[in-house]
């Protein structure tokens, strides 16, 4: 009977030492603590990536709204200069220019741009053209 009582105490002994590492440990709490902190700081972190992206998508909005309003008050200066001041020289009105630049810009024509040029050029030019 006595091995019994010795085999209870060991057991409620290790159970004992178990709970007092396990709550009275200060590296655990450190570590929990350290734990908590690092979940705390990932979800700042996505939050200010996710404000971060709202801005820049704002900004872009934003500037693209005011190229489209400069481009409609330049066009619009340029046709009040020509049909206020009819008698200007082409020259000397600061508006022609870039009037016609916008009127003939690649952005209103329909035709793709080009990205290659017309004949073989480098490396795989054929070899009687080298020669030449």
């Amino acid at each position: 009977m006595t091995w019994e009582y010795a085999l209870i105490g060991l057991i409620i002994g290790f159970i004992i030492g178990a709970l007092a590492v396990r709550f009275g440990s200060s590296k655990l709490r450190q570590q929990n603590a350290l734990q908590a902190e690092l979940e705390k700081n990932r979800t700042e972190l996505e939050e200010y990536r996710k404000e971060l992206v709202s801005h820049f998508a704002r900004s872009a909005e934003l500037l693209d709204n005011m190229a489209r309003d400069y481009r409609q008050l330049y066009q619009h200066m340029a046709k009040s200069s020509n049909e206020l001041m009819p008698n200007m020289p082409l020259q000397d009105n600061p508006f022609n220019y870039r009037l016609n630049e916008v009127e003939k810009s690649p952005a209103t024509t329909e035709t793709p741009p080009r990205d290659y040029s017309e004949g073989a050029s480098g490396l795989f030019r054929p070899i009687q053209d080298q020669k030449q």
